[in-house]
């Protein structure tokens, strides 16, 4: 059985990218363009992985890292923010929030596979 990823993300550029490099190595991809979609997504599907944009157009990243750790149905499914947040303590608030890694954008194709093959 193929491995599901959700990827929660508003921008379609990234979303169309990271398509490509995921169909590409025959693996699902499911989206959500928003916070709440995604919440609600990842209850349905259990992905094995969720790619997580920090700045969404409803509730942040942050938020919906949080809400996913408080869940039974979710705790478990490991999450890698995707953001261009790249100040000083970012890094440490997406981990703080319940995020299993952070790659920053421009997202570099390399390092978000070397990122997704580790926790698949």
């Amino acid at each position: 059985m193929s491995k599901t990823i959700l990827y929660i993300e508003d921008n379609p550029d990234n979303m169309l990218l990271v398509e490509r490099l995921i169909s590409a190595r025959g693996l699902v991809l499911l989206q959500a363009i928003d916070g709440l979609t995604g919440l609600v997504a990842a209850h349905q599907h259990q992905p094995n992985l969720i790619l997580l944009d920090i700045n969404l157009p409803d509730i942040d990243g942050y938020e919906v890292a949080r809400q996913l750790r408080s869940s039974d149905a979710t705790r478990h499914i490991p999450v890698i923010a995707i953001t261009a947040n790249a100040l000083k303590g970012d890094v440490e608030k997406a981990l703080h929030s319940g995020c299993d890694a952070y790659i920053a954008k421009p997202i570099n194709l390399r390092d978000l596979w070397t990122n997704v093959s580790m926790f698949l």
